[in-house]
């Protein structure tokens, strides 16, 4: 109860401009101990109708609410902004206002926020108009949080794929260093190319000298099982019944997360397992096994996690029905 007074009264002065002098919200937290303070969290908003209209949003300030009572300590704020920049790449003061009120109100319910830009499918497709965008975006978004509590981080790009995946250590690094100008401690998450696949760690190229660096990657194997019959994916969608929790399937897991955490420990950089999880068509029960046995494992390397996700497809919560999926809530939660 401590931390999350603390937590929220910090988040009263989110926008201010007040001094900090002496102020431990607004000192460098190391990546190690931001890791251990995320802990558990999921993905929230990516496609909520609140980015169009406030009003229309299915996610209220009360489910932050219910997430902290939870016992979730953390939430990734999934940020598809290209779309609503003008012709001057500039993002609208309404975005700002809306993402303020979701910034504040998660800090007062003591949870570490992730702001996370999530155009990962227009960078997918084209590298030129990404790299203005995301360094726009950067710009905008470093200098208006520049004065956040330490519980605000910053996420780069969310699973950089195909068009920049052979630029991708450029292309980090200019925002990296666009976001220094204005957050020269503020931790910040990358992660590998290719979807921030778990195999592309190797690739991954940062600054030695830059100890704010959290990295990521993402877990959703096997794809058979995590995405059958999910229907933007024509080599699943067709699938049902995949089951998973054999003993073959717990090694595996725990052979991809070993390899994880032999990278972690050369390059000495924490670990945020940024999304996992798998589609609501999957049967329950396997759905609940592989959640709970991919959270227990990212926890017993000392890695933060985020599921994917609140609401829609993946979910831990049906705003529908106003109630918990309780067996991957369980799952998560235990």
């Amino acid at each position: 109860m401590r931390k999350r007074f603390l937590l929220a009264t910090c988040a009263l002065a989110l926008l201010g401009n007040l001094a900090h002098a002496g102020d431990k919200s607004h000192q460098p937290i190391s990546p190690a101990r931001q890791v251990k303070q995320m802990q558990r969290g999921v993905n929230i908003v990516g496609y909520d109708p609140i980015w169009r209209d406030p009003a229309q949003a299915r996610f209220k300030p009360r489910h932050l609410e219910l997430l902290a009572q939870a016992g979730f300590d953390s939430v990734r704020i999934v940020l598809q902004d290209f779309r609503l920049m003008n012709e001057q790449y500039q993002l609208p003061a309404s975005w700002f206002a809306t993402l303020d009120g979701l910034v504040e109100k998660s800090l007062a319910e003591g949870l570490t926020v992730i702001l996370d830009e999530h155009d990962y499918g227009f960078c997918g497709r084209d590298a030129e108009g990404c790299r203005v965008r995301l360094m726009a975006f950067w710009t905008q978004v470093a200098e208006h949080y520049k004065d956040a509590p330490n519980t605000v981080v910053f996420e780069i790009l969310n699973e950089p794929n195909q068009a920049i995946d052979n630029t991708w250590n450029a292309l980090h690094a200019e925002a990296l260093a666009i976001i220094r100008k204005t957050n020269p401690t503020r931790n910040v998450i990358i992660g590998p190319a290719f979807w921030n696949n778990v195999g592309w760690l190797d690739k991954l190229e940062l600054p030695k000298n830059d100890k704010h660096i959290i990295v990521t990657v993402h877990y959703y194997l096997p794809m058979k099982f995590t995405h059958q019959g999910a229907f933007w994916t024509p080599e699943y969608k067709d699938l049902g019944g995949v089951t998973w929790g054999t003993r073959a399937d717990h090694a595996e897991l725990d052979k991809d997360f070993d390899a994880v955490q032999k990278w972690a420990k050369k390059n000495k950089r924490p670990i945020l397992l940024g999304e996992f999880g798998a589609y609501d068509k999957a049967p329950m029960d396997s759905r609940a096994t592989y959640t709970a046995a991919v959270a227990r494992a990212a926890e017993k390397r000392g890695w933060a996690w985020s599921y994917w996700q609140f609401d829609r497809d993946f979910i831990v919560y049906d705003i529908d029905k106003d109630q918990w999926v309780e067996p991957i809530l369980k799952a998560l939660i235990p």
